[in-house]
């Protein structure tokens, strides 16, 4: 018995045919102070036990300290390979101590982490992206009969939605793509500046500015913008909506989300794309125009002459669809991550940021893409 205080935690070992007997009683309280397990761990030690049994039988009173002693001493019991009964000790006790079982320590977690190779990691992660991956294939199956069902005229869902999401996917994101458009044609005029000058051809700074916002980086630049902003939105709105179960809702009044929720979105952001493209290579074309005009000192007339001898068409046309295979990325891309977001308000921001980062990869990989596929057939 480590004290004869009754207000204090007691502790009595007794042996019994291979059983160690350990005894609480007492008050065993944080305030009252936490006793060691030095004696228990001397007793294991000295002739393991096969089975220690806590008891209760004088506990007047106990808070998390008998839980923690208990604990370490079912550590120490399990260490020298003995087993353990609680049974006899208070049900909320047991509860608590069933709880600190269940959670590992720091040396198992850190042998977890040991245990865990690169090969395993890389496993993993390859199985959750070929999940995705069959998944997002799925989904462009359901959407794909969706867009039949538009095409035949029995897609299901409000005009109203539509409108609206013209307005977000349009309207809304003039001014950020202006700015955007029109620093990138100045920046280009920039850079151009640099090495043409010097060689007396800084005219040739608007065949290079022409050509490249409207062929690459007015769709582009575009294309990245609409992914923070209008695809961000549209998993925000639909994870929000599957958070509070109104997906589920439509589903069981007999609508499909993907007509319903998706298509309008879609359609929207396809459309309004090679609109916004259009005005962000008129800003480019500007930015660059404000470069050679006040820096270069290039006449307006001269330079926008210089613009329309290299700009040819099928530049603009280029650019104008690329747009359109921007739109659909950026769109169905947010409301994927929309709809398969989780059922918590944190899993909403992480479908908003894969929404976002997906989309600009892809947007990216679909321009790389294009760009090496129209110079091999020689546009």
């Amino acid at each position: 018995m480590s004290s004869s205080d009754p207000d204090r935690p007691l502790v009595a070992l007794e042996r019994e045919a291979g059983t160690l007997r350990v005894g609480l009683s007492g008050r065993w309280t944080i305030l009252a102070g936490l006793p060691s397990a030095a004696p228990v761990a001397e007793e294991i030690a000295v002739a393991p036990p096969r089975l220690v049994r806590f008891e209760a039988d004088g506990l007047e009173s106990w808070d998390s300290a008998l839980v923690a002693f208990v604990h370490e001493a079912c550590s120490l019991a399990r260490e020298a390979g003995a087993a353990t009964d609680v049974e006899r000790l208070p049900s909320g006790a047991q509860r608590l101590l069933a709880l600190a079982a269940s959670v590992p320590g720091r040396g198992a977690m850190a042998a977890v982490a040991e245990d865990d190779a690169l090969s395993a990691r890389v496993g993993r992660i390859t199985l959750r992206a070929w999940a995705t991956a069959g998944d997002a294939v799925g989904f462009l199956g359901t959407m794909a009969i969706a867009f039949v069902a538009l095409l035949r005229g029995r897609a299901r869902f409000r005009r109203v939605d539509l409108v609206h999401a013209y307005e977000t996917a349009g309207v809304g994101a003039l001014g950020i793509v202006a700015l955007i458009n029109f620093l990138i044609g100045a920046v280009l005029a920039f850079v151009g500046a640099v090495q043409l000058q010097p060689f007396g051809a800084a005219i040739f700074v608007a065949n290079l500015v022409a050509i490249a916002v409207a062929r690459e980086l007015g769709a582009l630049m575009t294309g990245i913008v609409m992914a923070g902003r209008t695809g961000a939105s549209f998993a925000a709105v639909l994870g929000t909506m599957t958070v509070n179960e109104e997906v589920d809702a439509l589903q069981t009044s007999g609508l499909r989300p993907s007509e319903f929720l998706v298509l309008p979105r879609v359609i929207a952001t396809a459309l309004m794309m090679p609109v916004l493209v259009a005005y962000a290579d008129l800003l480019g074309l500007l930015g660059g125009m404000f470069v050679g005009v006040t820096v270069l000192k290039i006449g307006p007339v001269e330079y926008a002459r210089q613009t329309q001898q290299a700009l040819e068409l099928r530049h603009v046309w280029i650019g104008l669809g690329k747009s359109v295979v921007f739109g659909l990325i950026v769109s169905l891309t947010g409301c994927y991550y929309g709809l398969r977001c989780g059922r918590s308000a944190a899993a909403v921001g992480e479908a908003t940021t894969k929404a976002v980062v997906i989309g600009i990869v892809l947007v990216v990989l679909a321009d790389a893409v294009a760009t090496v596929l129209l110079y091999r057939v020689g546009w």
